[in-house]
């Protein structure tokens, strides 16, 4: 995104308002709802809520991208909503799963603030000292943050293999429905905004779409990634399939949505 770009989405900052306002309004709750419909164990209940208590991530940039939505507004709220997370992750877990586990929001603070904030202040810190050498590190590093990801996944599957085998189906289906349900919710509750065309499909990728990585990161962190990181561990490829079609809806609709 351009610097100019960027002005341009500030000067407009009602698209900012109401992505963000849905995506920690929207996600969190049909997460809620879904989790106590699901009849599943507890914290593997609690592990959909905490997807939705995710922000979103970079695949929906990719995604808004392909749709051809607003790209800088897609990363305008993506990196808002990231460092939202350390405060409304915590707060909307302890709100809404403390049924389903004991919640403790200063340790999710924490894992959020490592996973998120720290990476970023040192991105920021190391940035000038590495600017020139960039272009060829950042393949590197994009591999390196990929392989962790398919790792831990990987790591998450296979020791939640007896419990995914005697609830995968349920499970599966409850995180298909949340994706769906926010995309539809984003889409609809966007146009209930009057937004622009190309601001609704951005608004309706962002909600619909989460950091399921950071959720099995923190799902590691507590301690219960056989529990609560089934629900991220399924979300990622779910999310990037229907994400990869809603895309491409988006991209070859020629007529104004209604």
């Amino acid at each position: 995104m351009t610097k100019k770009e960027f002005i341009q989405i500030l000067k407009s900052p009602k698209a900012i308002g109401i992505g963000l306002l849905l995506q920690f309004l929207i996600m969190p709750l049909v997460g809620a709802n879904l989790a106590f419909f699901s009849n599943l164990p507890p914290e593997v209940a609690a592990g959909i809520i905490l997807v939705g208590c995710s922000p979103s991530g970079v695949a929906s940039n990719v995604m808004t991208y392909l749709a051809k939505g607003n790209l800088p507004l897609s990363l305008t709220l993506t990196a808002c909503a990231t460092l939202l997370a350390p405060l409304f992750t915590p707060l909307l877990m302890l709100t809404l799963a403390k049924t389903y586990i004991d919640v403790d929001p200063m340790a999710l603070f924490v894992s959020t603030t490592k996973m998120v904030v720290v990476p970023i202040a040192l991105g920021l810190i190391i940035h000038p000292f590495l600017k020139n050498n960039l272009s060829r590190l950042k393949p590197a590093l994009e591999w390196t943050a990929k392989l962790s990801i398919t790792i831990i996944i990987a790591i998450s599957t296979a020791l939640g293999q007896k419990t995914l085998a005697m609830i995968g189906g349920t499970l599966l289906l409850f995180v298909l429905l949340h994706n769906l349900i926010g995309y539809f919710l984003g889409f609809h509750c966007a146009k209930l905004f009057k937004l622009s065309q190309e601001d609704t499909k951005t608004i309706c990728i962002e909600v619909g779409m989460q950091n399921s990585g950071l959720a099995t990161g923190l799902a590691l962190e507590l301690g219960k990634l056989t529990t609560m990181g089934l629900a991220s561990t399924l979300f990622g490829p779910v999310m990037n399939s229907t994400g990869s079609i809603l895309a491409s809806l988006f991209s070859n609709s020629k007529k104004k949505m209604k």
